[in-house]
């Protein structure tokens, strides 16, 4: 079986210098400059007049990681839902601008959630509806524009919680992204399963993962070889996927290191 081809998740400035790398053999792009909730108009449209030129020769898959600062979607208030809805309503104008197919929104779910279920019994099925009504006029714009949500783990501790969201809103432009140093500080600090148990958990909602390496103790954001994830599984467990998912290495910094970890990858069949 031939290794998958890793896509970036970058900010324009560090694109740049991975350009031709990129652009290519077709590697996805997951564009990462607009997940700030009131980026100003002009600053907003300079970055898309960038991108755009940018973008010529990019053939590959691409998308975009959307708003997510102080954007709970499970937010019991139903006039601040509101704003949230709107602010990912211009994010899809965003994503239809530069051609995504997907954007990436966070999941509300929480360890306190997980340990006080049966404290508050009526908990999560408040919270999977005020994420319905919430994602609702999200959904039907990014159907329109051919764009699929996918709902990133963030403070999960139970790897089900979004895919059972997202399973119960059923919407065909609604799927589950894993990142992998989230589900690792998880087990880490939390004991929560490990990350191949978030990649079964997902199963066939999994359409997206970003790959980054931890230490079980906080959110490194770290070059895949570099923290604690045992890859070979992680790839093994992903292979089983029976519609594989957009993969995208999300590091914090020394991005020009990327050509490397990736080779790292390859040396050992995993990816390319």
């Amino acid at each position: 079986m031939t290794p998958p081809l890793l896509g970036l998740a970058l900010l324009i400035e560090n694109f740049l210098p991975l350009r031709d790398w990129i652009c290519g053999p077709g590697r996805a792009l997951e564009i990462q400059d607009f997940i700030t909730p009131n980026l100003p108009v002009s600053e907003r449209d300079d970055l898309l007049a960038a991108w755009k030129r940018l973008l010529v020769d990019h053939e590959g898959p691409r998308g975009i990681h959307g708003p997510f600062f102080g954007l709970d979607l499970s937010n019991p208030d139903r006039d601040i839902r509101a704003i949230i809805s709107a602010r990912f309503l211009s994010a899809l104008e965003v994503a239809e601008t530069l051609g995504a197919t997907h954007m990436v929104v966070h999941s509300p779910f929480t360890y306190w959630q997980v340990l006080n279920r049966d404290n508050y019994p009526g908990l999560e099925a408040a919270a999977f509806a005020a994420c319905a009504e919430c994602l609702a006029p999200v959904l039907s714009r990014a159907a329109e524009i051919g764009c699929t949500l996918m709902l990133e783990n963030i403070d999960d501790t139970d790897p089900s919680a979004r895919v059972r969201l997202a399973r119960q809103i059923d919407h065909p432009n609604l799927r589950v992204s894993l990142d992998t140093g989230h589900a690792e500080l998880a087990h880490g600090r939390y004991g929560a399963p490990p990350v191949v148990d978030f990649i079964a958990a997902a199963g066939e909602m999994l359409g997206h993962v970003h790959l980054q390496d931890a230490d079980g103790y906080a959110d490194r954001h770290w070059h895949p070889g570099e923290g604690r994830i045992p890859w070979r599984p992680v790839f093994d467990a992903l292979a089983e996927l029976k519609a594989p998912p957009r993969l995208l290495i999300e590091v914090r910094a020394h991005h020009t290191r990327l050509p490397q970890s990736v080779a790292r990858l390859e040396a050992l069949g995993l990816a390319r």
